[in-house]
């Protein structure tokens, strides 16, 4: 079996340690040649560096191991980019999140006026990448995770038309998935999921046994709709997470078909949400301070000891949904499985009165030819008026990022459904082009 050549790009995020756990655990299926990190921070990249040539020294041995700030030492003759970027780090999520809430706006990592922040960031900085790696590795996949995905996505269609090795997924619907496995005492893996919408706005339709086709959504609907039988303290130690996933028997109270992606909250509720919010302490801080200290302080000590088997930081078997769905696409792109896979693709008619250049996130079969998506068929009008909204906001987003449109931008912004009012849409415009210098495109 051939033995395949990976970069990580971002290879300095708190997400990585997770990722190198499930290439170990899929060495069988998608053997590794030769690892690279990319990553334009030189001390967590360092720190992931070293961290990796101590756990693939001892689970698995052979590997070549590179880390690296240099693109063309990066991405020279590698077979897939697993790509995790953070322009701005999560200091920039932090300046999003409070100036948004200083306007009186959601301040969220993705939706609302933090995630149109965000997009301007990401567009230009994964563009970039993306040119590099095809310098240097023309045939490579190129797996994207970088957020907002539904921006980044479409930027990269418009940008990279043809260049259909480029394929931009997201782990939310997956993480939504484990929980109703563990709903329903399954693993994800036994369920089919049917699914349209963008990304971070969408619904599932049907959630199949793929033994028996039986559809679980009615029981789910059920299930999640009654506080005394869904209790989430066992499932997310996070108090975000926890009140995320609450919420989501409000939405499936108020609605009476499907179950929605949980982010949806922010548009639907956005009064709502935002009265949850503290500007003196968002999520971004809430990650600063719990989980990405923790993998740094992990990563430091292992380094310290110069081993990991035999010490209490022995990976865990379950590597996370964030990376064990990019490491199986990897594999199913390599190994031709036609697994089904949740993944933003142009919707050439697979919702079929929605606008075929629009980057749909659905069901999609995954082999060695890329990615075939699964007809979806027509979305009914209440759905299809507020994801042809969110397309409208997320398309100029993505070409005020790529044109430096200041216009563009504005408009962007009052179609956002969190903002809305223009006059606050142009003082958040303010604040955050003072805010990102250095970062966005300049406005004109």
């Amino acid at each position: 079996m051939k033995k395949y050549t990976i970069c990580i790009v971002g290879g300095g995020s708190r997400y990585t340690p997770d990722m190198l756990t499930m290439l170990c655990n899929q060495k069988e299926r998608f053997p590794l040649e030769k690892i690279v990190f990319y990553d334009n921070e030189a001390e967590r990249q360092e720190l992931v560096g070293k961290y990796a040539e101590i756990l693939f020294n001892e689970y698995y041995p052979g590997v070549e191991v590179v880390y690296t700030t240099e693109p063309e030492e990066a991405y020279t003759d590698i077979d897939f980019a697993l790509m995790q970027i953070r322009a701005g780090r999560l200091e920039m999520r932090a300046s999003d999140e409070k100036i948004a809430i200083k306007h009186g706006c959601l301040g969220q990592e993705t939706c609302g006026a933090g995630g149109f922040a965000y997009g301007m960031r990401s567009v230009p900085a994964v563009i970039d990448i993306i040119k590099d790696i095809r310098k240097y590795s023309p045939e490579a996949w190129i797996l994207n995770y970088s957020n907002p995905a539904a921006i980044v996505a479409q930027a990269t269609e418009k940008v990279f038309p043809e260049d259909h090795r480029i394929i931009n997924i997201c782990d939310m619907p997956i993480a939504i998935m484990d929980m109703y496995a563990n709903v329903l005492g399954k693993k994800r893996k036994d369920f089919e999921p049917r699914y349209f919408g963008l990304n971070h706005f969408g619904w599932f339709t049907n959630i199949y046994d793929v033994e028996t086709g039986h559809d679980y959504l009615p029981e789910l609907r059920n299930i999640l709709n009654t506080p005394n039988e869904f209790k989430t303290e066992k499932l997310f130690e996070e108090p975000s997470w926890k009140a995320t996933f609450d919420f989501m028997s409000s939405m499936i109270s108020d609605y009476d078909e499907y179950l929605p992606n949980t982010y949806l909250q922010y548009y639907l509720y956005p009064q709502k949400m935002f009265k949850k919010q503290d500007i003196n302490h968002t999520r971004a801080d809430e990650v600063m301070e719990g989980n990405e200290k923790e993998v740094y302080e992990m990563l430091e000590a292992v380094i310290k000891l110069g081993k990991i088997k035999g010490t209490a930081y022995e990976p865990e078997e379950n590597a996370g949904c964030h990376a064990e769905y990019i490491v199986d696409l990897a594999t199913a792109l390599a190994n031709n499985t036609n697994e089904i896979f949740l993944i933003m693709t142009k919707n050439n008619g697979t919702c079929s009165n929605l606008d075929p250049d629009m980057m749909v996130e659905v069901p999609c079969r995954v082999g060695t030819n890329g990615v075939e998506a699964i007809s979806v068929g027509e979305i009914p009008t209440f759905y299809k008026g507020l994801i042809e909204n969110q397309h409208a906001y997320e398309k100029l987003t993505a070409e005020a990022a790529l044109e430096g449109n200041y216009m563009k931008a504005l408009k962007a912004l009052v179609l956002n459904r969190t903002v809305v009012n223009t006059d606050v849409a142009k003082a958040l415009l303010d604040d955050y082009i003072e805010a990102n210098k250095g970062y966005w495109t300049e406005l004109k």
